[in-house]
């Protein structure tokens, strides 16, 4: 499969997608060679349905996992290989949307205050101080940081998209402080132990979990539960949803807008249109 992953490569970063975006589609097409036993540009679209089906009717994967693999497959075929009549489908999900989880700002302090090493409190912390995907946080670079504009800029998030989000001042100080205690390899904040490259995405989810038992939160939910706390917590100061919108980098507000249901300021300080109403006492 080394032409096709190289050919498939190109496509991918002609097309802007993101990094973590391209290696589920190369993991996904992989994954459907194993299964086939050939290679996949010698696969019919029946074999490739077949394969959807395998990995919904007997490897049980959830269904965003599925929804992957087809929007993967969808991309491979008609894209890298030109099929362009190519259709692959997956049933729409059973289960109802569920709201994630969301941290109060006691079980984020407690978080931050179960890290161990500065590199891992600097991280969670930049996480959540600037509404960062794990993957723009983990890629995050020196010279991303304006400390005179108070500015993040992140690049290459998801859809290609860059923006500027908040870095704010006791954010700074504690990444200075990392910095001279741990004294990371440039560019990156967070580089690997060689200090080559940037911390992977799943290596920072697996230290996020351990962190997070030991600080004793059994809220559902990886280090994306901090992108959401974030938001929430902006909006319960009385932040505005377009800002927010764009400290998050959402293409369309009714992304942002679930948060509205997220919010105790919002949602659980109110008061019922009942408790208005001019009622008698109830009768004993």
């Amino acid at each position: 499969m080394g032409a096709l992953r190289t050919r498939m490569e190109c496509d991918r970063v002609l097309r802007g997608l993101a990094v973590r975006t391209r290696e589920s589609y190369l993991a996904a097409v992989a994954g459907l060679a194993r299964y086939a036993g050939k290679r996949p540009d010698r696969l019919t679209d029946r074999e490739v349905q077949a394969y959807l089906l395998y990995l919904i009717q007997e490897r049980h994967l959830a269904w965003s996992r599925c929804n992957v693999a087809a929007q993967a497959l969808r991309f491979f075929y008609p894209t890298t290989l030109g099929r362009s009549r190519t259709r692959f489908t997956i049933p729409a999900p059973k289960q109802p949307s569920k709201l994630p989880a969301i941290f109060s700002r006691e079980e984020v302090s407690r978080l931050l205050g179960a890290a161990r090493l500065s590199k891992h409190r600097a991280l969670w912390m930049t996480t959540y101080g600037a509404g960062l995907r794990v993957s723009e946080g983990v890629a995050l670079q020196v010279g991303d940081l304006d400390g005179e504009r108070h500015a993040i800029h992140v690049r290459h998030g998801k859809g290609g998209q860059d923006r500027y989000t908040l870095l704010s001042e006791r954010l700074l100080t504690e990444l200075r402080a990392y910095w001279r205690a741990a004294r990371p390899r440039r560019p990156w904040w967070f580089p690997t132990r060689d200090g080559r490259r940037p911390m992977h995405p799943g290596t920072a989810q697996k230290i996020y979990s351990a962190v997070k038992a030991r600080a004793q939160l059994t809220k559902p939910g990886g280090i994306h539960a901090l992108r959401h706390a974030f938001a929430t917590h902006l909006l319960e100061a009385g932040t505005d949803l377009r800002t927010i919108q764009a400290r998050l980098g959402h293409r369309h507000l009714s992304t942002t807008m679930r948060y509205l249901h997220l919010a105790q300021k919002q949602v659980l300080g109110q008061r019922s249109p009942l408790d208005l109403l001019g009622l008698p006492e109830p009768r004993g």
